[in-house]
């Protein structure tokens, strides 16, 4: 990848192969013991690829190492490297950046269609909100079939037909809504290609419909995609980009949501200094008493997910007694009906657990997030999992902990 910093091609990589910060750190022991001519000392640890991954140390001397154990050649490392010592701060951006030319929203028909008016966008809109509904409850694998046809039939709507403009954008925003619920839906099912053309789909749809606030949710949506499975530079600028959509008299709860996803984008790109103004900034949004009025897709905004995203920072940024007690007290009064939520919360306080040397409470706060799993219809859940019983492994000898590792060899 051009332009890719040494920090991203070992995290890209590491992932490509579904390895932990810790296996890759074991992998790169084997090779250095096999090539004691190298001089090094094989005791990497997790937290030296985390620092590698942070931008916080270079792993100059290991690049032979790591050529060899993510399948790369040592000029392509070394080429990295340069790219993160040169490379300017990129310029800001905006969300005209991140479409795509061409309009997929262009008429199929050469004469007139059916004529369609007012009743039918409300029609639209409650098959929008009874998806996302629908996405509390029923996850990615099991409710991509659906959201597809529904995208797809939305689409079709507004180029088959004829109306007015008002009702026009009144379909390109429901369009927009519906795209960002079915491009989750694809993310939870792991297709992560796919959820993303769908993001700038339904992008393209808010910025034709004239609604900044809804293009901000579009592509702070993908920023957060992009956080956790590609670049967290690119992540950042998507997500600032989309605070800036949304501008200053966005409604508060949107506007707080969007700096959630700033500070977990600055949290994945290690810069903690940056997380933390971020999460400051949500909280302070969404007690401003100024702004639009709340769209319906901001219904689940709230002080305690805003905790919750404060806890997950912290949790990444190692700082466990942070985490624990706000995750502890949301998670006593959470809806126990929305299983794949409180899975991965658990699953963020086990890690918080592990992390405060907890062996015992991480293991059976793991145990709950493992029973709540969503028997492989969420990635997302799956995905954690995995990440938890990593997080584990240091504490095999503790018998709670190898009690759930023989439980779980698979994951």
């Amino acid at each position: 990848m051009t332009g890719e910093t040494i920090q991203a091609m070992i995290r890209r990589l590491r992932k490509a192969r579904g390895w932990s910060q810790e296996r890759l750190a074991e992998k790169a022991n084997e090779v250095a013991r096999a090539l004691p001519t190298l001089g090094l000392n094989a005791s990497l640890s997790r937290q030296d690829v985390y620092r590698w991954e942070a931008a916080k140390r270079k792993p100059r001397e290991w690049l032979p190492v790591l050529a060899i154990v993510l399948g790369v050649s040592r000029e392509e490392l070394e080429a990295a490297t340069a790219v993160e010592e040169t490379t300017a701060l990129p310029e800001t951006r905006t969300v005209d950046d991140f479409l795509r030319p061409g309009d997929p929203f262009g008429p199929l028909v050469d004469g007139p269609g059916r004529r369609i008016g007012r009743s039918t966008v409300t029609d639209l809109a409650d098959r929008v909100h009874g998806l996302r509904l629908a996405d509390d409850v029923v996850y990615g694998r099991d409710l991509i079939g659906r959201a597809r046809r529904d995208l797809k039939s939305s689409v079709d709507l507004y180029r088959m037909t004829t109306h007015t403009e008002a009702v026009g954008q009144g379909l390109l925003r429901a369009i927009a809504e519906l795209a960002q619920i079915v491009g989750w839906v694809a993310s939870d099912a792991g297709e992560y290609a796919e959820a993303e053309k769908i993001y700038r789909l339904g992008l393209s749809a808010a910025r034709k419909a004239g609604d900044g606030t809804l293009a901000g949710q579009l592509l702070g949506t993908l920023a957060y995609q992009v956080a956790n499975q590609g670049d967290p530079r690119e992540a950042v600028d998507m997500a600032v980009a989309a605070v800036d959509a949304a501008g200053l008299d966005a409604p508060p709860r949107a506007r707080a949501l969007f700096l959630d996803r700033v500070a977990w984008a600055h949290t994945r790109a290690g810069r903690p200094q940056e997380a933390i103004q971020a999460l400051g900034k949500a909280h302070e949004a969404l007690t401003d008493e100024h702004g639009a009025d709340e769209p319906d897709w901001t219904y689940w905004v709230s002080v305690e997910e805003l905790e919750v995203m404060d806890a997950r920072v912290y949790t990444e940024l190692h700082k466990p007694l942070r985490a624990v007690p706000l995750l502890s007290e949301v998670l006593n009064r959470y809806d126990a009906t929305h299983a794949r939520e409180l899975a991965l919360y658990l699953s963020w306080l086990a890690v918080a657990y592990a992390d405060a040397n907890e062996p015992e409470e991480a293991a059976a706060t793991a145990e709950r997030m493992l029973a709540l799993s969503t028997g492989g219809a969420s990635e997302r859940t799956a995905e954690r999992a995995r990440v938890v019983l990593e997080s584990l492994k240091p504490f095999r000898k503790v018998p709670e902990v190898a009690a759930l590792l023989g439980e779980y060899p698979a994951a």
